[in-house]
Parts: structure tokens; sequence; C-alpha cells
């Protein structure tokens, strides 16, 4: 059972993707996993042939427990071990309940969605789908097991506060599902704000040469490829943590540790309410491209409910943005064992004065958040020193 995160203890195996004897790769996803973090694929990091499936569907397996025996080809397996199982499954071990994800057609399903249809012994190829994406929601299992019509997802309309009384069954519903997952921020987030003495720098940054340079590589791009201001941003931010190595990597046992490289966390809203925090692996040497389509690809799969387990390391520095909902400053809180959190608000437009003359220029405000047991205030500024000389040379990204 890989560690997904610092405050990981467990994780329940929900889903097999693998049979016994069969040959994978490295970075195949052969099991999914649910944790406080919704659900995660696993992915194997070697070529190998799965030998013994260790744990049935359903258990809690805690960290660094094994959950499946591997073999090479050619190469006897070890004896066979008692594999591990949850208190109500069958002594057999039950046969994989997936077909290889090369060939595979996996619904979305929410974790807790997945957890209310076994309760009940509901078949959820029968339940119809209304969540964002296509995802199997509380509220779709709801309807399935009370025999309602599913209904299509709802148009957008203005939103009225239903009465205690009339709240809809979703509503509830969505609440139970995201429980767990607001149990575990408030956890982290309380940790943070008890154990680590913040520091705040806020910073205006000029950012209209940048966009402007930006709106010329897109007109040269496909649509599909173009790139959004986000990616500026998240670039820059990485290369001022490499540029600023005493922000960038994590607090244990009374002593900063260094990263090697900037693995930039990326705070992501989910749809139905939490956070994700999925990782862009040294992000200060990848081209704005890739940057761009492995954002894209990752902030859908969070949406749905489907990061990967390699997506969910320990980042060495986080960016947090609430830029499309209007907010112009941002006061982000570290996430530990992290030493700072780059906050973004919206990018707006502001008198702005260049070589003494006023203009209209579009202006994003940074917060950095950090720790100040492992940098002070002078460190800090050199971070945003970075940042801004950056984002006003884009064509150095």
């Amino acid at each position: 059972m890989p560690s997904l995160g610092a405050d990981m203890t467990s994780g329940v195996l929900t889903e097999w993707l693998v049979q016994p004897g069969q040959a994978v790769r490295r970075g195949d996803i052969i099991a999914v996993v649910e944790t406080d973090k919704g659900a995660i694929e696993i992915e194997i990091f070697e070529d190998a042939v799965i030998a013994e499936l260790l744990v049935t569907p359903d258990t809690e397996v805690l960290v660094g427990a094994p959950l499946a025996r591997l073999a090479r080809p050619g190469i006897a397996p070890p004896p066979a071990q008692a594999p591990i199982r949850a208190a109500s499954t069958p002594p057999a071990m039950p046969p994989a309940r997936a077909a290889p994800p090369s060939t595979v057609n996996r619904r979305k399903v929410s974790p807790a969605a997945r957890r209310h249809a076994r309760e009940h012994d509901l078949d959820l190829d029968k339940v119809s789908a209304t969540g964002h994406g296509g995802v199997v929601t509380v509220a779709d299992v709801e309807r399935a097991l009370a025999g309602a019509v599913p209904i299509q997802p709802p148009q957008p309309v203005l939103p009225v506060a239903p009465t205690r009384e009339q709240a809809p069954v979703a509503v509830a519903a969505a609440s139970k599902e995201t429980s767990t997952m607001r149990r575990a921020i408030a956890a982290a987030m309380s940790r943070s704000k008890r154990e680590i003495p913040h520091y705040y720098l806020v910073q205006t940054i000029d950012v209209e040469p940048a966009l402007r340079w930006l709106e010329g590589r897109n007109r040269e791009r496909p649509i599909a490829e173009r790139l959004l201001p986000a990616v500026l941003l998240l670039k820059a931010a990485a290369r001022a943590a490499q540029d600023t190595p005493a922000l960038n990597g994590v607090w244990e046992h009374d002593t900063f540790i260094g990263a090697e490289r900037v693995d930039l966390g990326v705070v992501l809203g989910l749809h139905g309410g939490g956070l994700a925090a999925p990782t862009l692996t040294d992000a200060a040497n990848r081209d704005l491209g890739e940057l761009m389509a492995t954002l894209r690809d990752m902030t859908q799969r969070a949406r749905a409910g489907r990061l990967r387990s390699s997506e969910l390391g320990a980042a060495s520095i986080t960016v947090s943005s609430l830029g499309e909902t209007g907010v112009d400053t941002l006061l982000p809180i570290i996430h530990p064992p992290q030493v700072a959190i780059v906050g973004f608000g919206s990018i707006v437009r502001r008198p702005w004065v260049v070589d003494d003359g006023l203009h209209v220029h579009r202006v994003v405000t940074a917060t950095l958040a950090a720790d100040h047991r492992a940098s002070d205030g002078h460190v800090g500024a050199r971070f945003l020193t970075a940042l801004e000389r950056w984002l006003h040379q884009p064509e150095m990204l």
C-alpha cells in the first residue's frame, strides 16, 4: 500500500484491475484504493507478472503492507501467503473484477457511491450517472434504490435556498460524500496552523507583457493545445522556487530538508466540494505545452475521482489559486510538511505606471506563505522578486 500523502496511514482496496498470471508493464494501473482524498488509481513501477493477489477487495490496509506478489518471466514466484481479507468477505479469493486497463471500460464512480451501492448489493452497471463528467454519485445510487426514473443533469438555474423540509436528497448525499474529505482537510489545516509559524508576503505583479506574449503564442497553436494563463503562473512559481531553495522542501524532525527538484503541488477545487492537490513533478524543467497538457488531464481526472498514485507524491512546494472566482488576494495555508505555499488571486485590470506614463494593465496579486522555522522575510522577498522576474520574461519559461 503506497503512501499517498504525509497524513495517510491506511487505505481501502476497493478494486483489482488485474488477475494472477497477468503480465503488467511499468505505469499500468492495477488497482483502485479509496482514501480521504477519494478513489486513487494505483500504478505499478516495474515490468512483472502478477503472481498472487494478497488482499481481497473492501479491505483496509496499512501503508507499507503488501497488496500483491510479483514475479519476473522465467523465475518461479516465492511461496504463496495467506491473503488479507475483510471480515465480511468469503474465504476464497474472488477473481479480478475487471480486465486489464488496456481493454477495460470502467465507469466513473465516486467512492461514497461505490460504498453505498455495495452495502445494498446494487449493480452499478444499472445506475445512470448524472454527476459532472459522467460520474455516478450517491444521489444516483439513492434514485436507483428507490426505483425512481433517473433524471438528466439539470440546466443551470438561479439558486434558491431550500427549507430544511424541502432540502433535496442530493444535497444530503453530497454532504455525506464530502464529509470524509472535509475531515481530512480539517485535520491537515489544523495541524498546519497549530505547528507552523506562518509569515505572509504579498506583491502585485504586472502580467500584461506576459499575457500579450501568451496570446501571440496561442495564435500559432491549435485551439485544443492553447495555453492558459495559469500555466504561466505555475511555471514561474516553479522557477522561483528553484531560485530560492530554502523554500523548496519539507520540515521534518526539526530540520529543513531541501528537495533536489521542484515537485509542484497544485490545489484543485472539486465539484461538490473538497480539494485535491496532485503534483506536477519536476515542474521547473518541463515545457509549457507539456505542463498545460498534464494539468488539463490531471484536473479532469481529479474532478472525476480518478487521480493516480504517482500524482500524489510528496510535493516540495504548492500553488493555490482562486483566480476564476474573482478573488483579488488569497492567503493560503501551508500543507505540512512543506515550508511554503504560493497563492494567486484573479488577473484584473488596474491603472499602472510604466515609464512615467499611466496605463491600464492586467495584474495579479501573489501571496507567499512560508514557515518561519525554515526561512525569514528576506528569503520570501527574494522568492517574490524571482517570481516577478520570470513573469516579465515569459519567453524564458
